[in-house]
């Protein structure tokens, strides 16, 4: 299996995940990096894919360590070996699969980071102030941002289906989003009234100077100048740290994720049920929603040992 096949093969599996299984750009790009680390490590050691051993992708991994790579990136790129040599043992490409028995390198459980309520006021208060202390373009860029910031918040979407959420999403009543996840899933999600009040804002001003956004980003509800016609992922995160500064809340602790985060465990500390909170999340396995009920356990846990009468007691 030449240099040549190797990539023939990686194409057809990445193809494979788009059109089977729905998988999203960003994950497709996550595979490709994973995969193509993979294949460059088997080159460097005249290997083929065919002739690949499990001693082989142990020492992938064992190299990777090595290097400093992080136990959740070294897990994460067994996985997508998995799935490659899943997926030829079922072309017959590969007669057995290398990975089977695998064990992939043991990782802790990191909590997710979030932000408190009261840090998320801040955020949108010094939102809301930009959007008042401003004008023209400046304006527009204000208000959008604050109706990001705003429905991010209401709806804990993932940041690629805020930014890509078309601006018919709002063509019935307004008050609930049918937003397109992963896999091509759909799912309905509730806008908060002032969520719905501050894309009103936006939307507002955008009409205004509809000519100005440009005939392509008409399309999206955060429209851009930008090639995509709108907003990008990166400068939605650029934003919001800049917001943060404003906001008195290191700007590293703030992103489009955190704000997620902030969504899910603020629901839960205030009785949400689990079930619920995976169906605002579009999270297919609720394991992957549990990991909040670990957050709010430490923050009892803290609660508990700064406050209790007896905690400081040897």
């Amino acid at each position: 299996m030449t240099v040549v096949n190797r990539q023939r093969h990686l194409e057809e599996f990445l193809e494979m995940l788009a059109a089977e299984r729905g998988a999203a750009s960003n994950t497709l790009q996550a595979y490709r990096r994973d995969l193509e680390d993979f294949l460059s490590f088997l080159e460097g050691r005249g290997n083929e894919l065919a002739r690949v051993a499990p001693a082989e992708i142990r020492a992938f991994l064992r190299a990777r360590s090595e290097a400093g790579l992080a136990a959740t990136s070294r897990a994460r790129r067994l996985s997508a070996i998995r799935q490659l040599f899943k997926f030829l043992v079922g072309e017959g490409l590969v007669a057995e699969d290398p990975t089977l028995g695998l064990k992939g390198p043991k990782q802790g459980r990191p909590l997710p980071k979030t932000l408190s309520v009261a840090e998320v006021d801040r955020l949108i208060a010094a939102a809301w102030r930009r959007a008042q202390t401003t004008q023209g373009r400046d304006r527009m860029r204000a208000l959008r941002l604050y109706a990001l910031l705003e429905t991010l918040y209401a709806t804990g979407l993932r940041v690629t289906e805020l930014i890509t959420l078309p601006r018919s999403v709002l063509a019935d009543d307004g008050r609930i989003l049918t937003v397109k996840g992963k896999g091509g899933r759909e799912r309905i999600v509730p806008l908060t009234p002032s969520a719905r009040a501050a894309l009103d804002s936006y939307l507002n001003v955008v009409r205004q100077g509809d000519v100005d956004v440009g005939r392509i980003a008409r399309k999206w509800l955060f429209a851009s100048r930008g090639a995509q016609g709108h907003l990008t992922r990166q400068r939605l995160a650029q934003e919001l740290k800049g917001l943060a500064l404003e906001a008195g809340i290191e700007p590293e602790r703030v992103s489009p994720h955190v704000l997620r985060h902030a969504f899910a465990s603020h629901l839960l500390d205030r009785g949400a049920d689990l079930r619920s909170v995976q169906q605002l999340l579009g999270h297919a396995d609720i394991s992957t929603t549990q990991i909040y009920t670990h957050v709010l356990e430490e923050r009892l846990k803290k609660l508990v040992l700064e406050h209790h009468p007896l905690a400081s007691r040897s």
